[in-house]
């Protein structure tokens, strides 16, 4: 439908709502026109205004940024990095709301002790409120070792761990002296026991100080014995300032066990090591010649797989020892267990007597069988 033309307008006015050829064209051109440019003036001023307020925009937005240092849009409210959380970020003398939600929400948690998560900003002050934040400590014995731990110089170390050792010396050789008049039915009785046919393979001196050389390495035996828990006790002494009252009584308890093992390993080759050594020897060399069993010799090696088996029963006390103390652990053990096969092996070789390879497999076989027997039982009790 056609627009109904505005009475106010004429026909000047209805000829141009209806847009047909009417009379009076030049003067509807003319309206036309004036109605046109007082339009374009319009839209000439809007859009000046427009320009000028998004200039203005730009310009407020430009100082913001610069205000700022380089911060995102403040419309996203994204926290920024804590390099930037010390910067004034005001406008008019007033700090920005986000700002200040985002500098609150930075600060630094309380510490552990305070009921905090105990995790400090990086850069910030150690002290809150004037008061040094408490270390956080991993270690639930503490930052520092007992208080009985006191710092000494080296050479005062240097000097108790000498005199520790004197001690330990000076309680094998009272052990020594102790048992040297008992020297000679000692040997009798091993002579009988270990070598076949005593009465016609009695020992032979082939030197004017043998007898007088076994009698003492006889009775250093029980000198051997005595020490090994007396080193023990020392080395507890000397470590005591150093230690926790847990691994006090660990020591503690080593003391008589250490004493306890070293009977066993005595007794072990004794009964069943000595006897299969000596008649082995006896075995491959009857058909061919008449053993001479020389006495320095023949103890010499009774002695010496005596003494190595009070040593070697030592590992499982040792072992426990270090795994009580943290030092290391039994998995750690395991994944070593070669390691510690061929350090046994090589031990075995560089100190046996025996040239014929006999007692070194013997003394690896028991040495292996005391490692590998230790770690069944730490898995057993689940250790």
């Amino acid at each position: 439908m056609a627009e109904q033309p505005d009475p106010d307008d004429g026909p000047a006015g209805a000829d141009a709502g209806d847009g047909a050829p009417q009379n009076g064209d030049a003067a509807t051109d003319a309206n036309t026109d004036s109605d046109g440019s007082e339009h374009s003036d319009a839209d000439s001023e809007t859009r000046g205004e427009s320009g000028e307020a998004a200039e203005n925009e730009r310009t407020t937005d430009s100082e913001f940024d610069s205000d700022t240092d380089g911060d995102t849009d403040s419309d996203t409210h994204t926290n920024t990095d804590s390099d930037t959380d010390s910067d004034t970020n005001a406008v008019g003398d007033e700090t920005m709301p986000e700002f200040r939600d985002r500098e609150a929400g930075d600060a630094p948690e309380p510490a552990a002790a305070d009921g905090g998560t105990g995790n400090p900003v990086a850069g910030d002050d150690p002290a809150v409120g004037g008061e040094p934040q408490p270390a956080v400590v991993d270690d639930e014995l503490g930052p520092e070792g007992p208080a009985s731990d006191e710092e000494m110089p080296l050479a005062d170390h240097i000097e108790e761990m000498m005199r520790r050792l004197a001690l330990v010396f000076l309680v094998a050789g009272i052990a020594l002296a102790v048992v040297y008049p008992f020297a000679s039915e000692l040997i009798n009785y091993l002579w009988s026991v270990h070598i076949p046919e005593p009465t016609a393979n009695r020992p032979r001196l082939y030197g004017p100080l043998e007898f007088l050389l076994t009698k003492l390495k006889v009775a250093g035996l029980a000198g051997l014995l005595v020490g090994l828990p007396m080193f023990v006790y020392q080395s507890y002494r000397f470590m005591r300032p150093g230690l926790y009252p847990k691994e006090r009584q660990y020591y503690l308890a080593s003391v008589p066990t250490s004493l306890v093992l070293g009977i066993f390993g005595v007794l072990f080759a004794h009964f069943f090591l000595l006897p299969r050594v000596f008649g082995y020897f006896s075995a491959y060399t009857s058909e061919a010649a008449v053993i001479a069993f020389g006495l320095q010799e023949t103890f010499n090696l009774i002695l010496v797989m005596m003494g190595w088996m009070a040593i070697i029963f030592q590992i499982p006390l040792f072992m426990m020892l270090a795994i009580m103390m943290g030092l290391v652990t039994r998995r750690w053990l395991e994944a070593k267990r070669l390691i510690f096969w061929g350090t046994f092996l090589g031990i075995a070789f560089l100190f046996s007597p025996d040239p014929t390879g006999l007692v070194p497999i013997i003394i690896t076989l028991t040495m292996i069988s005391l490692f590998e027997g230790t770690l069944a039982l730490l898995r057993w009790t689940g250790n």
